[in-house]
């Protein structure tokens, strides 16, 4: 069974300009997620800047997304880690905490072999219930998971059922397509590569796009699911411009940015990240407008 289908949003973590996270403003961006149809609500992940939370944090973070979305929607908490036993506690807790899934990104820096890898994920699941995604982003953890490696953790283990898949290599995408034989739940991890992903049998994206579009995003996944693909596609390409926008610097330090713009209070970056340079924030600026959003 699917965690969800459609697009979920990987929520930024407002913050005061003291560095505090903003639990009002988090609220109110929740909320309006909701209101605007969207699918699943993923905290804690890159664009949650959870590699800056303290570990209570981090946790009070997922808490207060659980107790706030109240069953509306499903509630998937980051809870990845270069440390197994890091990645054990942080995900026994979100699962305590009410969360609905679990998203485990690969480990970074020390990296690891494919069975390194199987090893580290088996593991985890296996210490929680609920249901588990992968999250393959290579760019930043400087580790791949391969297809295989992907399907057979997926065959192997009961509660791990898919990927976010932010490889960008659409070819890579394909070939999981062809071997899963329908056991492993795609999502897209890059907004410019829904309807690709969707094309080969993604359920949707778990999505950066979301944060400031959060109902025209649902509606790319949705007119695709419901089979009105050439209204998907038009809606993608629609948002490309944007996408590219919300990308020409690291994130999250665009979107935060955009939801600034749009007074929604997501406050600064914690360091390393820095506020955006002012070109490029004209240029998000830009696109924001052109998109209907400004």
């Amino acid at each position: 069974m699917s965690i969800f289908k459609g697009a979920g949003v990987a929520i930024v973590t407002p913050m005061y300009e003291n560095g505090e996270v903003n639990y009002d403003g988090f609220g109110k961006l929740i909320e309006f997620q909701i209101e605007n149809k969207t699918d699943a609500i993923v905290v804690c992940g890159t664009t949650g800047e959870a590699s800056t939370l303290t570990h209570e944090e981090h946790l009070d973070v997922i808490r207060y997304c659980v107790k706030a979305v109240n069953g509306r929607v499903p509630v998937i908490a980051g809870t990845g880690s270069n440390c197994t036993e890091t990645a054990i506690y942080l995900s026994q807790e979100a699962e305590q905490a009410g969360a609905d899934g679990l998203l485990v990104v690969s480990p970074y820096y020390n990296k690891a072999t494919q069975n390194g890898l199987y090893a580290h994920f088996k593991m985890i699941a296996e210490s929680v219930k609920i249901p588990v995604l992968l999250y393959n982003v290579p760019g930043r953890t400087g580790c791949n998971i391969l297809p295989e490696t992907v399907v057979r953790l997926c065959k192997d283990v009961e509660n791990i059922i898919g990927v976010k898949e932010a490889s960008g290599n659409i070819s890579q995408i394909a070939h999981l397509a062809a071997i899963s034989e329908g056991c492993v739940d795609m999502y897209s991890g890059n907004d410019d590569q829904i309807v690709p992903i969707m094309a080969l049998g993604g359920l949707g994206v778990i999505s950066v796009l979301a944060n400031v579009a959060p109902k025209q995003t649902h509606e790319i996944c949705q007119d695709f699911l419901d089979g009105k693909i050439a209204e998907s596609r038009q809606k993608q390409l629609a948002a490309m411009e944007l996408c590219n926008a919300l990308f020409c610097e690291v994130n999250p330090i665009p979107v935060k940015k955009a939801l600034n713009l749009m007074g929604m209070e997501a406050g600064p970056l914690r360091m390393p990240l820095t506020e955006m340079e002012s070109a490029n924030a004209e240029k998000l600026e830009k696109a924001m407008k052109k998109y209907g959003i400004l």
